[in-house]
């Protein structure tokens, strides 16, 4: 896991993005995965890391099969990509708002719980194949966590 250090005492733009995400001016303040931590909190730290290592989307993902229902999508089952976080996994892949996921790591994907249950299996670093609709077609990529 990589992490800056950073001396907000020298670092006036460092300071307004610690005042901006935690609302104080005290140190430390701890960020991991845009959860700020405001003084020394050994528990807390440990939890987000924990979290911080499970391989993220990086998208908003929902039920294909509800979206359809709602006609955003003709796919009827699947994890529907919502809005995508610029520079995480799924925009490196080149997955976009509207994309339906029906595969991961040669397994197929049924709803977003699918999807969810299936991430923390995947190994990090590696090239892993997935499967999407976009429209009508589908498409092949990889992706890595």
């Amino acid at each position: 896991m990589q992490y800056r250090e950073v001396d907000v005492s020298r670092d006036s733009a460092a300071a307004a993005e610690m005042v901006r995400l935690s609302g104080q001016q005290g140190v430390p303040v701890t960020v991991i995965d845009g959860q700020a931590i405001v003084g020394f909190d050994p528990q807390r730290i440990e939890a987000l890391l924990a979290g911080a290592r499970r391989p993220r989307l990086g998208a908003a993902i929902a039920d294909a099969a509800e979206m359809a229902a709602q006609g955003s999508t003709t796919t009827p089952q699947g994890a529907y990509i919502g809005r995508v976080r610029p520079g995480g996994a799924a925009e490196r892949a080149g997955l976009a708002a509207g994309d339906v996921v029906v595969s991961l790591a040669n397994r197929e994907i049924h709803t977003a719980d699918d999807l969810e249950r299936l991430l923390p299996r995947v190994p990090p670093g590696r090239d892993i194949p997935l499967g999407y609709v976009r429209g009508t077609e589908r498409r092949t990529t990889t992706i890595r966590f």
